[in-house]
């Protein structure tokens, strides 16, 4: 069994390990012939996973609204991606047509949306902000999305000043709403972003140690079912 092979393995067990309730393979799979003793005592942890909440998620804001001040930003934009997942719990494909959250420093957030995604996105936001009343700017297919994006700075009183891109936006976009809202100067908003994510609280610690934890036994385990002679096709002999 090769490196590669032997990591993917054992990445597929952490999952399982900490999806599976009891043994993490409870039920052998109909292709194999049987579950090797080390990964057969793997448990769940399932239990001491302790997802984020949408107040967790509203301090994150609260403290992006901070650096966004103290970086002298009047507002930052996130499109879907990782830092959209960390502030909101949404996820989000990107596609050529914008889906945009705007963080302003100062009042709330509100949703740029294609119309034909409205359902989807008010049920992502309420599901991981708890937000049953969200703020969602919907655009037609022949409208401009951007011009939604500088209406709803306008209706915050944010007419010039800074907007911070997230770092992964794409091009196309920044360059619509900087054409849409010429007074405003587009930079990145990278010092808010990173400037939340990097600093983990006590729960994200914890979250952490318990997948690092998880992970290890998954190694371990596959290492301990590993024998001489063992091919790359794992199927043939678990």
């Amino acid at each position: 069994m090769n490196r590669r092979r032997f990591l993917q393995n054992a990445g597929i067990a952490a999952s399982v390990a900490l999806a599976q309730p009891g043994s993490a393979f409870s039920q052998n799979p109909p292709e194999a012939k049987f579950v090797p003793e080390p990964i057969a005592k793997l448990k769940s942890r399932k239990d001491e996973a302790r997802p984020i909440a949408p107040a967790e998620r509203e301090e994150r804001l609260n403290r992006a609204r901070q650096l966004t001040g103290d970086n002298k930003l009047d507002a930052i934009m996130l499109i879907g991606g990782t830092s959209l997942l960390y502030f909101t719990g949404i996820h989000w494909w990107l596609s050529e047509r914008l889906f945009a959250m705007v963080i302003p420093a100062k009042g709330s957030p509100f949703y740029v949306c294609p119309a034909f995604e409205n359902d989807r996105a008010r049920e992502q936001i309420a599901l991981g902000m708890g937000d049953t009343k969200p703020e969602v700017r919907l655009w037609q297919e022949d409208e401009n999305p951007y011009q939604r994006v500088a209406e709803g700075l306008k209706d915050r009183g944010i007419k010039t000043g800074k907007l911070g891109m997230e770092e992964t936006v794409r091009f196309v976009y920044s360059d619509g709403i900087a054409k849409a809202a010429p007074a405003l100067q587009i930079v990145s908003a990278t010092p808010v972003t990173a400037g939340c994510r990097m600093i983990k609280s006590a729960h994200e610690l914890q979250l952490m140690k318990l997948a690092n934890e998880v992970t290890l036994a998954a190694y371990e385990a596959a290492f301990l079912s590993s024998n001489p002679g063992m091919t790359s096709t794992i199927s043939a002999t678990w």
